[in-house]
């Protein structure tokens, strides 16, 4: 049977475009940051330690993890808009507003139980909450954070209600791989630590400059 050849053309476009992630890719091949499933008990799995935390408040603190995850995800990452971090990061609020809730009144009777006061406990809480956040703030990793976050946020959209803590179990030693700068691995023999780390030229060196312009003569290339 006889096939026009712009039929072809659109059928070939199609199963290019169609196999193409539907977030943004930065490598040809990323790094693969997949992990085994975690309970919370793994150390930095959930930040600061948690002393005597139950496998129940262990769960918790990593769906609020997860949160503050996504959450600077929604605020770092919106360089790149296909992502979708902060319109994902949003619906997610919204769509398992009961478990996130239910994780925070977990982990404040955790520390509760564990401080000397509730006035304290109150305190403790605030603290765990701020290095958690602060423990997910990354520069020098920002696209492979990124690109695992968004993939993350993705996923939790379809997770049903109940289940943030099954998908945060699942994916959050891949979560806390992605905070490692991780660079192209099509290729990675050709990647050195002056390809992720340029040379800068030496500033302080005043025969190296003239007129503001590098003298490469003088002291080599960069």
């Amino acid at each position: 049977m006889f096939v026009p050849r712009f039929v072809l053309v659109l059928a070939a476009a199609a199963g290019l475009f169609g196999a193409a992630p539907a977030s943004a890719q930065f490598f040809f091949k990323s790094a693969d940051l997949a992990g085994p499933r975690v309970t919370g008990a793994e150390p930095g799995m959930t930040g600061p330690e948690l002393p005597q935390a139950t496998p129940e408040e262990l769960r918790a603190a990593l769906v609020w993890n997860l949160r503050a995850a996504l959450n600077v995800a929604a605020l770092q990452c919106q360089f790149e808009p296909t992502l979708l971090t902060l319109n994902n990061y949003n619906s997610i609020l919204t769509e398992h507003k009961d478990e996130l809730k239910t994780s925070y009144e977990t982990l404040e009777r955790y520390f509760n139980r564990v401080s000397p006061s509730r006035r304290e406990g109150q305190a403790e809480l605030d603290r765990f909450g701020t290095r958690v956040y602060s423990g997910f703030s990354t520069v020098s990793a920002q696209l492979t954070f990124c690109q695992t976050a968004a993939s993350i946020a993705d996923q939790a959209i379809f997770t049903e209600e109940g289940a943030l803590g099954d998908l945060a179990q699942s994916r959050m030693r891949e979560l806390r791989n992605s905070l490692v700068p991780w660079g192209e691995q099509f290729a990675p023999e050709q990647q050195s630590a002056e390809i992720l780390m340029p040379k800068m030229p030496p500033f302080g060196e005043r025969r190296c400059w003239r007129r503001d312009v590098y003298r490469e003569r003088r002291c080599g290339p960069l």
